[in-house]
């Protein structure tokens, strides 16, 4: 089983679409997605929860998390989307940084390009991580 962890500052947006996205497309045998923030906030962002609910993805039970040296190690291939130097540094894990912009305050249109743009990047990583649903 492969574990993918997506962090961000806030555990709030970015992050959350994607571990979402992921584990909605990804083979739940090979591959799971954990999120987390280095400083959650205290509930996902409405908009976001609105635009991943347009997509069939359900975050409304969804809570921010502190990104831990333990749950970092969990993972194999960690993407960090914002957090720069506060995130762990984990040997043996692979980091890819997509810099995506923040979807806190935006409207639900700019969010929606964020989701999108989020769920690409997804694909790509699970077709070359070889994770796909079959």
């Amino acid at each position: 089983m492969k574990t993918v962890l997506f962090a961000c500052v806030h555990n709030a947006g970015r992050s959350q679409m994607a571990a979402a996205l992921f584990n909605h497309l990804a083979d739940p045998a090979r591959a799971r997605a954990i999120s987390a923030g280095t400083a959650p906030g205290e509930h996902v962002h409405p908009v976001v929860v609105d635009a991943m609910r347009e997509v069939g993805v359900d975050l409304s039970a969804a809570r921010p998390r502190k990104l831990t040296d333990d749950l970092a190690r969990e993972a194999q291939v960690h993407v960090t989307m914002g957090c720069g130097d506060a995130c762990p540094y984990v040997p043996g894990a692979r980091v890819e940084d997509w810099p995506l912009e923040d979807p806190k305050g935006q409207p639900i249109e700019t969010v929606r390009s964020i989701r999108d743009e989020m769920a690409r990047r997804v694909r790509d990583l699970i077709a070359r991580e070889g994770v796909a649903r079959g």
